[in-house]
């Protein structure tokens, strides 16, 4: 197929690449503006970009697709259909009629359920037992379009965020290439069954030690790798990058309940916390045996709320 590609990620790279594999031709990418980023705000291309630019593909990065330009763009590719992926920009009634088939997107959950921006990581922190994606013809709502295919994939136990990311990656390059392959007859999602996915802030990653362990090992798993879950100790902030439930004698919340020297047990409001790895603010992501020989935790310490 004649198509044109707006995605802006990882996630939308690995379907980019799928596709070309497959043997479709792209005549146009979209992606975010290049932005500022890290400590030198130095400006940051998306992995849309620098994939797509490899491949020698036309790219563009319009700042909103709700102008003239932007639909005189899109209208002379001749596309049969615009596939999108993380894009993050909102495509209005008027660019979504443009293509013969549409604009298809790839959503990394099992539609109607969470719908929105953070769908990975919102089904870890509900302790959703699988997750999947969803290949969807767009309109104008908000992930509320019919949907062509869907597939399942159960989320592990001790997965993280990134990890179960890069499986649904992979699954959603899949998915596409099978329904551009002979698009299935559409399927309208049961609205009464949508749940909303809203989008991470580093605010919401501060960790709530009278929360259950097992609701405290969820938020680990799925703010990694953003925005991390963080704990305090003092003046110091801590993120802890890997941790598991343990059990140990009931004490009163954020108190470290261990006193052995490779290890950093913390009580929570129901079960403890056992910290696998950490990073102090400017250090390094740790094991916590490496940690605790550069930091000294006392038995009895207590991390704030």
């Amino acid at each position: 197929m004649r198509l044109i590609f707006a995605g802006t990620p990882e996630f939308a790279a690995v379907a980019l690449d799928a596709l070309i594999t497959a043997g479709h031709e792209f005549v146009l990418v979209l992606t975010q503006p290049d932005r500022p980023a890290g400590r030198g705000l130095k400006l940051a291309t998306s992995d849309v970009k620098k994939y797509a630019l490899k491949q020698i593909l036309k790219v563009e990065q319009p700042l909103t697709l709700k102008t003239a330009d932007a639909r005189d763009l899109i209208a002379a590719a001749k596309a049969d259909a615009m596939i999108v992926a993380a894009y993050g920009l909102i495509l209005p009634p008027e660019i979504l009629a443009i293509p013969r088939l549409g604009c298809i997107n790839i959503h990394a959950s099992l539609l109607p359920r969470w719908r929105g921006a953070a769908p990975i990581q919102r089904a870890i922190l509900a302790g959703d037992l699988d997750t999947g994606v969803t290949i969807m013809q767009m309109d104008a709502g908000l992930d509320t379009g019919a949907m062509l295919l869907k597939r399942a994939i159960t989320i592990g136990g001790n997965e993280s965020a990134g990890e179960l990311h890069d499986r649904l990656a992979v699954l959603g390059g899949e998915l596409i290439v099978e329904a551009l392959q002979n698009l299935p007859t559409p399927t309208p999602q049961d609205a009464t069954l949508a749940t909303y996915a809203a989008k991470l802030t580093k605010d919401e990653a501060l960790i709530d030690w009278d929360e259950s362990a097992i609701e405290i090992a969820r938020r680990v798993r799925a703010y990694n790798p953003f925005p991390g879950a963080v704990a305090t100790l003092g003046p110091e902030r801590i993120k802890i990058w890997r941790a598991e439930m343990a059990d140990h004698a009931a004490q009163a919340p954020g108190t470290l309940c261990s006193n052995a020297p490779d290890e950093i047990v913390i009580a929570c409001g129901q079960g403890a916390l056992k910290v696998l790895e950490l990073q102090r603010a400017g250090g390094k992501r740790l094991a916590a045996a490496t940690f605790l020989k550069g930091f000294l935790l006392k038995r009895n310490s207590q991390f704030g709320h």
